[in-house]
């Protein structure tokens, strides 16, 4: 079936639905290899809700369709919330009923007029299995597993039900002979209009004395002693209704007599639930017990159930549902309640229940939960871009001969004696490596209960997760804990760039006001706002700042916060026009390979050996002058345990590692002065 677009169970057999149908074997199997049409939610209103069409197949365990959605927008779309798992559930629309069993609930015989997709239903077992995805074979006779819950619509219920034993011989649908097959409605309806009302008056004036007398039973004396009223007020005739009554053949009295006794039974079950209407004319040519038996909530009452929706701590759905247990709806009854609100009492299939007006909530994103995590971008670049050394224990050794002037060449002058060079100094330090870890303690019963995704795959992602950015925050700005703190990522082991020493790390101050001085003059500021200027200082702070004692490799990146990169891209002229139109031309004009933004870097402020408060605006440099050194056996490695003393399975992720700046003068750091300019760009 490969040229269809799903499948799934339309009914299955021997399965109680809500409503309180159960669908027999062989109840649809004439229409075995059959195409229905395939509509929305059973919407015979508009032709625009027909989808598409089914084929039935008729299977031991049920009635199987195969469904094929149209070309038109509505089909097309139908179609991908089927494939995205939105919407499972199948029903069908099925007439010309016949029904069984004592309580006439058993389906044994129907006609499915159309296969729906709803939102919900009553057959817990019928559902969409199998979804074609693209490219795949499917084999005619596959049997696929999946998700669903079907709907069962029952309109036209009953037009030739059949009853249990008890029923028939009570009945006088049963053969007097064996050539007479005629049923309750075939015989009533051999009666003429005149004696059709004629046994309307007798009904009506039986169901009175029956409140009257509040006797069980009618009787043939309660039928020929009824009210004398002319069967037709606008006759001429003398005839009364006792006359007309008598002209009735004796199988038609006996329909009669059976159709009253069936009328004040129904009429004493709803004295039972405390009713005093009757919801079921038995007189009715059409038999439609399933529409008239359902309970309508009516204009008046629905501005009840609003006004109690209205007080504190209600809602609509609380209020249906108080409205339904103040009236005593019992919870079968409720399955029928209208639930529309409509003027004039239309009453639908008994899709229209508490249940699917407010159907179980549906995930946008099926499976795991979304996880809301801070900025995760440039972590993953500043991972990717350190250099990765299997050397946990490093040391690194530099001499500074730049400013020894002993150490120049000389020249020679004969006679005078040569003498040797001045000392240096050698810088050297070491860098030893520490354990970073997250540990969980997942509960059993939740990774028993949790089916809807792999909960502790979930969990470990989350971990994962944590680490890097605790590792990627220490190589760049330090962890942020006070020293001291349990837990610290000590910055002896992981050094962060931002707070190194100033023979690695070279950290220059913004100077706003000196920027001011030479950009505006004495007419700037009429052409350019406070954003230009704030850009053209970085830049020039950047740029200047790499003329001299500046020796990093390759191309540096620039490491921001957004709001550092915006307030620079909205640098503006007196035209409105900005200064540098994108980001590539803002990279250009501060000669950098790439502009990196970490929400993380904002509102860091660090205070020097003076005691100064210097707030981070930017990190400039070539993270390949980063190490970060990991022995084998350190690398990031994942133990779990299972504790049984607390039904937990522990987890534990961790890495052993070091990470220094390895050349000297290999970064910059640009921040402000607090005390001096307020932060604007952090």
């Amino acid at each position: 079936m490969a040229d269809y677009d799903f499948a799934g169970w339309a009914t299955k057999n021997d399965v109680l639905c809500s409503d309180g149908t159960t669908i027999k074997p062989g109840c649809f199997d004439e229409q075995d290899g059959e195409r229905v049409p395939l509509i929305w939610m059973h919407n015979h209103n508009d032709v625009g809700q027909v989808l598409g069409h089914a084929l039935l197949q008729k299977r031991p365990e049920g009635m199987y369709a195969y469904g094929k959605f149209n070309d038109t927008p509505a089909g097309q779309y139908a179609k991908s919330l089927i494939k995205n798992g939105d919407v499972d559930s199948l029903s069908i629309f099925a007439n010309h009923l016949k029904r069984a069993g004592k309580k006439l609930n058993d389906i044994v015989h129907g006609r499915i007029r159309e296969l729906s997709l709803v939102i919900g239903g009553s057959d817990p077992t019928a559902k969409v299995d199998w979804v074609l995805e693209h490219g795949e074979e499917v084999e005619d006779e596959a049997i696929f597993s999946g998700f669903g819950e079907p709907y069962i619509c029952h309109a036209e219920d009953e037009e030739d039900d059949e009853m249990d034993e008890d029923t028939k011989k009570k009945s006088p649908e049963s053969k007097d002979d064996e050539g007479d097959t005629e049923t309750v409605k075939d015989v009533f309806d051999t009666l003429t209009e005149k004696q059709k009302k004629a046994v309307a008056i007798i009904v009506g004036q039986i169901i009175k004395e029956q409140k009257d007398k509040k006797s069980p039973d009618a009787k043939e004396d309660d039928v020929k002693h009824a009210d004398q009223k002319t069967a037709e007020e606008d006759d001429d005739s003398n005839e009364t209704v006792e006359d007309v009554y008598n002209t009735l053949t004796d199988k038609q009295k006996k329909v009669v007599e059976f159709l009253v006794g069936k009328l004040i039974e129904e009429k004493e079950k709803t004295k039972t639930k405390g009713e005093d209407t009757m919801k079921h004319n038995v007189f009715d040519g059409e038999n439609n017990e399933a529409k008239d038996t359902r309970d309508i909530i009516s204009h008046a009452e629905q501005g009840e159930i609003l006004e109690m929706a209205k007080k504190p701590g209600m809602s609509l759905q609380s209020a249906l549902a108080q409205y339904a247990e103040d009236k005593g709806i019992e919870h079968a009854d409720t399955a029928e309640v209208v639930s529309g609100f409509d003027d004039k009492k239309n009453v639908y299939d008994n899709r229209t229940s508490l249940n699917l007006m407010f159907p179980d909530y549906k995930e946008v994103y099926p499976g795991a939960p979304e996880l809301i995590t801070s900025d995760q971008g440039w972590i993953t670049r500043v991972l990717a871009k350190v250099k990765k050394s299997p050397i946990s224990r490093v040391r690194t050794s530099q001499v500074d001969i730049r400013a020894i002037d002993d150490l120049r060449a000389k020249g020679y002058q004969k006679g005078k004696r040569k003498t040797p060079a001045g000392n240096f100094s050698l810088i050297r330090r070491t860098t030893d490596p520490q354990t970073v870890y997250v540990m969980d303690a997942l509960n059993r019963d939740d990774i028993t209960d949790i089916t809807d995704f792999d909960y502790v795959q979930y969990m470990y992602n989350i971990d994962r997760l944590m680490l890097n950015e605790e590792i990627a925050t220490a190589i760049m700005i330090g962890d942020g804990r006070d020293d001291g703190a349990e837990g610290k990522v000590m910055p002896e082991h992981i050094r962060p760039i931002w707070t190194d020493d100033e023979l690695y790390v070279k950290h220059i101050d913004l100077d706003i006001d000196a920027a001011k001085k030479e950009l505006q003059g004495t007419g700037t500021a009429t052409s350019f706002g406070t954003n230009f200027i704030y850009a053209e200082a970085i830049i020039e702070a950047l740029l200047h700042g790499r003329e001299e004692n500046f020796r990093g490799t390759g191309t540096p990146d620039f490491y921001c916060t957004p709001a550092l990169m915006n307030k620079m891209l909205l640098a503006r002229d007196m035209n409105g026009r900005r200064i540098y139109a994108t980001k590539t031309e803002l990279q250009a004009a501060l000669n950098i390979g790439e502009m990196i933004t970490a929400e993380q870097f904002a509102n860091r402020v660090r205070t020097d050996s003076e005691g100064k408060k210097h707030r981070l605006l930017g990190i400039v440099g070539n993270l390949a002058d980063y190490q970060v050194g990991s022995t084998k056996g350190g690398e990031i490695s994942h133990f779990s345990q299972f504790d049984i003393r607390f039904n937990q399975n522990l987890s534990l992720l961790e890495t052993r590692l070091s990470g220094a700046v390895t050349r000297i003068y290999s970064f910059i750091v640009l921040e402000e002065l607090v005390n001096e300019t307020p932060g604007a760009g952090a």
